[in-house]
């Protein structure tokens, strides 16, 4: 097995790839229903915790997924977070153009993110906790996440996730790889592929989901699923 990529390896493909992060229209394209599961996440955060000021936005790349929050909870303070410096600017200037609220940025990992505990009311993360390495790891982001969340928030969810029989998983990649192949090429295909062998350890959905309730969520809901795909939360 071919050792996964750094921080500082993720981190330099993130840096130059600022464009592609900036459609609020079409959303992250290489993902199966980027667009919907963006619609779905900020209109079901929205009447989750209708009352909400203080929106969390893990990986947040350019901003989509806390400009469309604002289209639905206008003028949340927001918490902007990432590894690259040049997605946290652009997603600055987006957001800061969306709302009245206070925007702040902080370039972090998330397994070194220090979190004020019941200081948020919405967590976004979206196709960042594929990241995270051994199981250890995933726990305590989802507790540090927990932790974070004033009670009745939600940490809401999209990624890309494994299937526990192997079967399914093979099954479900086909499909991925064929609309990879339909979006753009074949070779587009690939490289998608050969840059998720190398960056990313996804997670079964539901063992994700029984993960989210160890650590303290008391609800937890799938919202889509298309593929190796899916939209989900859990609400404290």
């Amino acid at each position: 097995m071919q050792p996964k990529s750094t921080v500082e390896e993720i981190r330099a493909r993130f840096d130059a790839d600022v464009e592609r992060f900036s459609n609020l229209e079409t959303g992250q394209t290489a993902t199966m229903d980027a667009a919907i599961a963006l619609e779905l996440i900020a209109q079901t955060a929205a009447v989750v915790t209708p009352h909400a000021k203080h929106v969390l936005d893990l990986g947040c790349g350019a901003g989509n997924y806390t400009l469309k929050q604002l289209q639905f909870l206008p003028n949340l303070d927001c918490t902007l977070v990432d590894l690259s410096l040049p997605m946290l600017d652009r997603a600055k200037e987006r957001v800061s153009a969306a709302t009245n609220g206070t925007v702040t940025t902080l370039q972090s990992d998330l397994r070194e993110l220090s979190l004020a505990p019941n200081s948020v009311d919405i967590i976004l993360a979206a196709a960042v906790l594929h990241h995270l390495r051994d199981a250890s790891e995933w726990e305590a982001v989802f507790a540090a996440l927990y932790a974070a969340l004033r009670p009745g928030g939600a940490l809401w969810i999209f990624d890309l996730v494994e299937h526990s029989d192997a079967t399914v998983q093979k099954l479900q990649w086909q499909r991925y790889g064929e609309y990879l192949t339909g979006f753009k090429s074949d070779t587009y295909r690939e490289q998608v592929f050969a840059y998720i062998a190398k960056e990313d350890t996804p997670r079964p959905l539901l063992w994700q989901c029984a993960l989210l309730q160890r650590v303290g969520f008391s609800r937890v809901d799938i919202l889509h699923k298309n593929g190796p795909f899916a939209a989900f939360g859990a609400i404290k």
